[in-house]
């Protein structure tokens, strides 16, 4: 595995907040903004930056409120759906971008699906990695993780105030077990509900002794260095109040159209066990212009583990659906 250089960031205001944001490619690129997940920064989008920008793409990728070298204030209503699609759009318009391509990847990927619903003025299309875009549910979601693992899910813990701490002092192991090899594609189905037991499941790594060999990981070494150096000294808050945000989210989302006229893409990976490829089947009925791709053989680390296929259908995708589009 290897792990190609970052560009440089530099600090953007983009509203209520100050982003830390990495820029490639020429000015008068299409914009693609790409949107990490947790517990990623900027820095999981690494080789697609590298893609995109040598393809022609401006390419923008921020540190996400809450992560990294952005700001990431305390309370939890700060990280609430309006807010972060605040965001967004205070950024494009610090750029000078009109509309972009947006691209998420899990909760940058579920990010990314509510703004193309809230401001769908902003966006050319839109990209899921891993992450579907779906219908609101008729509960609200931690609702719906208390059924599936029980008061041990990793996201109804992260309800709690003491969340923010649970990796605090170890933050090599907590990088060298959240960034494992998935589950063999054959064994998804038949994983036990305790699979999202993550707090849990760090406790009994450290028990046996932590990472035993490279081979049992996704990410490159010098990259997990970097993520436990960073949270080392940001802490977790931050992307933690992300997940504290589910029920105020669904509530807001609720009476708004989900359905969207521009071209989207959907990319899964077929051993992600958290957002299965099977979950896409709402999409055609959500999105009118929709075309889906499954990457076999790879977990939830999709820029880590299938960087030259996510490239692929990167540049495929983009090359045919916004060729010859001003910036």
């Amino acid at each position: 595995m290897s792990h190609p250089p970052m560009p440089p960031a530099r600090r953007v205001n983009v509203g209520e907040v100050t982003l830390s944001v990495h820029e490639a490619g020429p000015k008068d690129g299409l914009p693609v903004l790409l949107l990490h997940g947790w517990p990623e920064l900027a820095l999981s989008w690494a080789a697609q930056i590298e893609a995109l920008a040598g393809a022609g793409y401006r390419v923008i990728a921020p540190d996400n409120r809450g992560f990294g070298a952005s700001d990431a204030p305390h309370e939890v209503s700060a990280y609430h759906v309006d807010r972060l699609t605040g965001d967004i759009a205070g950024l494009l318009d610090a750029l000078g971008i009109e509309k972009a391509v947006i691209v998420g990847h899990d909760w940058g990927g579920i990010l990314m699906w509510h703004a193309a619903c809230l401001i769908p003025e902003r966006f050319l299309g839109a990209v899921g990695v891993n992450t579907p875009h779906l219908p609101r549910g008729s509960k609200p979601p931690t609702d719906v993780f208390r059924e599936m693992g029980g008061e041990e899910h990793y996201i109804v813990r992260f309800q709690e105030d003491a969340a923010d701490g649970i990796f605090k002092g170890r933050e090599s192991d907590f990088f060298d077990f959240v960034f494992g090899a998935s589950f063999p594609s054959a064994d998804i189905g038949k994983l036990p509900p305790s699979v999202t037991h993550l707090p849990k499941r760090f406790e009994r790594f450290i028990e046996r002794g932590g990472l035993k060999s490279e081979d049992d990981v996704v990410v490159p070494k010098e990259a997990r260095a970097e993520y436990a150096r960073i949270y080392a000294e940001t802490g977790f808050r931050g992307g933690v109040n992300w997940y504290r945000n589910f029920d105020a989210n669904w509530e807001r989302m609720g009476g708004v159209d989900h359905r969207l006229s521009m071209p989207c893409l959907m990319i899964s990976a077929e051993c992600d066990y958290m957002l299965p490829p099977k979950l896409t089947a709402w999409m055609p009925a959500l999105c009118k212009d929709l075309e889906m791709h499954v990457i076999e053989n790879i977990g939830h680390w999709t820029q880590y583990e299938a960087p030259d296929a996510l490239n692929a259908y990167l540049l495929d995708w983009l090359g045919r659906r916004f060729k010859g589009l001003p910036s």
